[in-house]
């Protein structure tokens, strides 16, 4: 369990990191950070950020940044390089870290890494990537270019689900474009984060371009509030992400705020089973369910002969799964964060059993034979007629899949098109012209073509529609560089320019 409470220093504490340097906090809120597995060990305790130290970090932030806006691109592109080295070293450290604090198994920790490790791979082509425009002559004898400047402080606010891999998917890249930049990481797993800042100093950061404050609610609103803050990126629930997003907005920050999702895997008749199964336990189970990519409402496409079929072999592949420590590798599912978000999953199951939902699969009670005391749920599966359940329109953010039936792909893809939420969505067929049918009609920010998480590589960018993405732009690749840049264009004519006649050198 994690809590928060006023109480004195515990046994273990981990730091802020604040002008180049590790800072105890000194805020009376302590969070004991216990591994979800086994909630009778305490992996850490930490200390929350005061205002001053909140106001410390900001303006260690704001004084670092000129000089590292200053900074030549390809230097900032070789501490970077480094950077990658780094955490290439130290992977399988940082995954270890991520199952104690986050629960889930090491195997998709060391993918939460990996994929972190992509974005960094990526903004180490800063160079090339802030190259700007130019026209020669846009009138007579007058030039005309374009280059895209940083904006500042930059403050990056990720979730619990992946500690390593959000961070990274800002951190690198805001600090590449030569801003400056504060991670407040998720008080229910905030350990990561500090260390990929020391890593990231360790690889040659000036002080201050790099700070880790701790802390809740009451953190973010000063970093919010304090008016050397210019871009703001959040990752986390849509109601929150609304907040932020206004919030920022009315500040006149900078702000992208990603929300959940309700993602829907859509089964075609003629999708190979065998192959596809697999791929849609994994979108819905993997991570627990803990992920805004993960498929929560599988559709059963044809006639009940058909649907059936469908149904019947992701319920078989959910029983399945095997629930146990992040260091077990044969388990298939590891635990929920913590006992609060696993009452609030059994909640959701409760209600959607109350309603009158089919329950085709229950995995209350399941537990894990090594960890009995951890904050297991196993695979749960309904069978849902209602479309205005819960089940099918609420993010659950837990191992819970509604099922629903439809006769064709129009009427599938009319409900996934009827959610709030618009991250992803995926189609398993062997017909082109279905998935152009889907990649066409689909409302949805990333969709996937036989693929149970869509999510999209370093070069591109990642974000949804609708309640999923408050904001212009999308997080990394290049979308990332409009969102951590601002243009300026240049219009310029000199006297003189035009040569003599006669002996020009």
């Amino acid at each position: 369990m994690t809590t928060a409470t006023a109480h004195p220093p515990c046994r273990a504490e981990a730091a802020l990191w604040i002008d180049g340097a590790s800072v105890p906090g000194e805020g009376e809120i302590v969070r004991e950070i216990r591994n979800p597995a086994d909630p009778g060990e305490l992996v850490a305790a930490v200390r929350e950020a005061t205002p001053d130290q909140v106001a410390a970090a900001c303006a260690s932030a704001q004084r670092a940044f000129r000089g590292w806006a200053g900074t030549p691109p390809p230097d900032r592109a070789r501490v970077l390089f480094r950077f990658r080295e780094l955490l290439e070293a130290n992977y399988v450290e940082l995954a270890r870290l991520i199952v104690r604090e986050n629960g889930k198994l090491l195997s998709e920790a060391k993918g939460d890494v990996r994929r972190g490790i992509d974005v960094v791979e990526f903004a180490c082509g800063i160079p090339s990537l802030l190259m700007g425009e130019t026209l020669p002559n846009v009138a007579s004898l007058v030039d005309a270019s374009c280059v895209r400047e940083p904006l500042g402080v930059c403050v990056g606010i990720p979730p619990f689900n992946f500690p390593a891999m959000i961070p990274l998917w800002t951190m690198p890249l805001a600090v590449a474009c030569g801003n400056t930049y504060i991670l407040k990481p998720a008080e229910k797993a905030p350990l990561t984060g500090t260390r990929l800042a020391q890593l990231f100093n360790k690889a040659g950061l000036p002080k201050g371009v790099v700070n880790v404050l701790h802390g809740g609610a009451d953190v973010t609103q000063r970093l919010l509030a304090n008016p050397s803050v210019k871009a703001v990126t959040f990752v986390g629930s849509t109601p929150v992400a609304q907040q932020i997003y206004s919030q920022c907005a009315a500040n006149g920050q900078r702000v992208q705020a990603l929300g959940g999702g309700k993602n829907f895997l859509l089964v075609m008749p003629d999708a190979n089973l065998e192959q596809s199964v697999p791929a849609l336990v994994g979108s819905c189970f993997g991570c627990a369910g803990q992920r805004c990519l993960a498929g929560s409402v599988v559709v059963a496409i044809g006639d009940k002969a058909q649907q059936d079929r469908v149904i019947e072999g992701f319920v078989a592949g959910a029983r399945a799964i095997r629930l146990g420590d992040g260091f077990d590798e044969q388990a298939g599912m590891g635990p929920l964060h913590s006992a609060a978000h696993k009452q609030k999953v059994e909640q959701a199951i409760a209600a959607g059993e109350k309603a009158g939902a089919k329950l085709l699969l229950d995995g209350r009670g399941a537990k894990a034979a090594a960890r009995p005391n951890g904050h297991y749920l196993g695979a749960t599966v309904f069978d849902v007629a209602d479309l205005e359940s819960p089940l099918v329109a609420e993010e659950i953010f837990g191992p819970v899949v509604a099922v629903l039936r439809a006769k064709d792909l129009e009427e599938a893809i009319d409900f996934a098109n009827r959610s709030r939420f618009g991250n992803s969505a995926s189609i398993f067929t062997q017909s082109g012209a279905a998935a152009r049918t889907f990649r066409a009609g689909i409302q949805c920010g990333m969709l996937g073509l036989n693929l149970g998480v869509p999510a999209p590589m370093a070069s591109f960018s990642f974000g949804g529609w609708k309640k999923s993405l408050f904001g212009d732009t999308h997080v990394y690749g290049p979308d990332a560089i409009h969102f951590y840049t601002r243009k300026k264009v240049i219009t310029e004519r000199w006297f003189g320019a035009v040569p003599p006649h006669e002996g020009w050198v």
